[in-house]
């Protein structure tokens, strides 16, 4: 089993922010993301993934455009979006997927 597969194989739903570092945009997601953990705290995982040092992954992924977040609960894709939202409409969109 990958690293990967892994990491999303949690009981906890995990956000995945892919990112890259000369991507303006992607470095709006960081306080966003804080805001949302703040406020979601143990309910979630949040981890970032670098397209640019994973490639394999992000075609794997088919990850067209960035930032794109992915939520994952035991194993599988729930929801996926691309570009910058802001905290309040994220963490309302994955309040409906955290039980």
């Amino acid at each position: 089993m990958t690293e990967f597969q892994n990491l999303i194989k949690s009981e906890v739903p995990v956000l995945i922010d892919f990112y890259a570092e000369w991507c303006a945009p992607c470095r709006m997601m960081p306080p966003i993301l804080k805001q949302v953990k703040d406020q979601l705290g143990d309910q979630i995982r949040i981890i970032k993934i670098d397209t640019d040092k994973n490639p394999a992954l992000s075609a794997q992924l088919q990850i067209r455009s960035i930032p794109t977040m992915m939520l994952f609960k035991n194993g599988e894709k729930a929801w996926q979006t691309s570009g910058v939202m802001q905290a309040s409409q994220l963490i309302a969109t994955l309040k409906h997927y955290l039980n």
